[in-house]
């Protein structure tokens, strides 16, 4: 008699969602303009935000002073550009409720509801801390070239630098190990922020792809580093007001390179 098996379906993976690998340089410029589009649908929200993040800016420059720490002024501009993809997290969430075709208000970008939960606010403390790494890290290069030589002030710190072996070496090394905390920064965060707010995912994994994603499209994302680079030396030259609007700008812009990695 012939016997009949009921072999059982094989189980297949879940589909795991493509990255794009294939960007062109050039996108970055698109996701400049979509982030300017995105910027004029009622501009006030994004401007009050940027003018948010000039205000608190101003205070913490201000406290430095205040507190005779002006000696780790430009580790602390550095330091803001790590930290800067987490503080947008509000103009994230305005572009995504844009693209939704949901209210837009600034009390949504102030409370934001992230779907990865607190795993995005873990996140934003990793990259605190990285950016307290990165400010002793400058505090004691300084100090193993010029040892317990008082910093000499903002107005005689350039003649200090450019003008003795010691302080070229020091700008050289600085610079260096800068553009190594710079990069890591940009590379884990660059993604991650955007996806731990429209994505059900931990920290890691968020940091994880974001890596895999700026070394899979690195043309694309050296000339978006580039270009955030130009605009916050923009907004340094013009004593960080131009933070009012570059800062919504490139908030805005990222959700939009965010978008063009799905």
């Amino acid at each position: 008699m012939a016997t009949s098996t009921n072999a059982s379906p094989a189980i297949e993976p879940p589909l795991v969602p493509s990255r794009r690998r294939d960007l062109a340089p050039s996108a970055a410029l698109g996701w400049l303009a979509a982030g300017w589009r995105d910027l004029l649908v009622r501009p006030a929200t994004s401007l009050v935000y940027g003018l948010a993040v000039f205000a608190i800016s101003g205070v913490v420059i201000w406290s430095l002073f205040a507190l005779g720490l002006d000696y780790i002024l430009f580790p602390a501009l550095a330091g803001f550009m790590v930290v800067g993809p987490f503080v947008a997290i509000g103009l994230y969430a305005k572009s995504r409720d844009i693209a939704k075709r949901r209210p837009v208000s600034l009390a949504r970008m102030i409370l934001v509801k992230s779907e990865s939960g607190a795993q995005v606010w873990f996140t934003g403390a990793i990259l605190s801390l990285l950016m307290l790494v990165w400010m002793r890290a400058a505090v004691l290069i300084y100090a193993l070239f010029f040892g317990l030589r008082p910093f000499p002030g903002l107005e005689n710190v350039a003649t200090m630098l450019f003008t003795t072996p010691v302080g070229l070496a020091m700008l050289l090394v600085g610079t260096v190990v800068g553009a190594l905390f710079a990069a890591f920064s940009f590379a884990i965060s660059t993604f991650a922020i955007p996806m731990l707010l429209d994505e059900k995912t931990d920290a890691f994994t968020a940091m994880g792809t974001s890596i895999s994603l700026v070394w899979n499209n690195l043309p694309v994302m050296l000339a978006w580093g580039a270009i955030v680079l130009v605009l916050f030396a923009l907004c340094v030259a013009t004593g960080l007001l131009g933070l009012i609007v570059v800062f919504p700008l490139l908030g805005h812009a990222t959700w939009h390179s965010y978008e063009a990695m799905k």
